[in-house]
């Protein structure tokens, strides 16, 4: 079962910050589960009981749409390398996309621009649950993969705002989400 927190401590920050890949699961109130691996340096605490990552353009808007119906959110670190150890943040998410008002504010903490952002999954951390990791095997992190990055370089804000138009509309099941419908300006490089 693990051990449960209410929230963050200093350990799990710094366990966190070691991490470079993790995972986000969302469900809609009917329909499939959707879970979504994520890198680059994105993911950020921001208090004890808040946390959020960077999202970038991607194939699909599953979390964005879920997180619009009902807000649950799981968050999933695995140590792949040192000790073992599965963390998982359960809370509450939001989209926080360039339009918001809040964009300003939150965004900066996030680190420097990367092509092809397209809004903040932000959660409130409702309980932090620890468990043992035994089965996660190693492995050596060689470093992350340029291909997003370029792609969406290539396709430059004008190509981005239609793929999103056109590709991150709808989730897999139908559900509506607003990332096509609002402007996102390409980061300064």
């Amino acid at each position: 079962m693990g051990k449960f927190f209410d929230q963050l401590t200093p350990a799990h920050r710094d366990f966190i910050a070691r991490q470079k890949i993790y995972f986000i699961a969302t469900a809609p109130d009917s329909g499939r589960v959707n879970v979504s691996p994520k890198g680059y340096d994105s993911f950020r605490v921001l208090t004890p009981s808040r946390a959020g990552y960077l999202d970038l353009t991607g194939s699909g808007a599953e979390t964005a749409a879920h997180l619009a119906q009902n807000g649950r959110a799981t968050v999933m670190f695995c140590a792949v390398e040192g000790d073992p150890l599965i963390l998982r943040l359960y809370g509450r998410g939001r989209s926080v996309q360039p339009h918001h008002d809040d964009w300003k504010q939150l965004r900066p903490l996030f680190g420097p621009p990367l092509a092809g952002e397209r809004q903040l999954i932000i959660i409130d951390i409702e309980s932090v649950q620890t468990s043992c990791g035994f089965g996660v095997p190693f492995f050596e992190y060689t470093g992350s993969r340029d291909t997003l990055l370029d792609w969406s370089n290539r396709k430059g804000p004008e190509g981005l705002a239609t793929y999103r138009a056109e590709k991150n509309a709808n989730s897999i099941d139908g559900l509506p989400t607003t990332l096509a419908a609002a402007p996102h300006p390409q980061p300064a490089r």
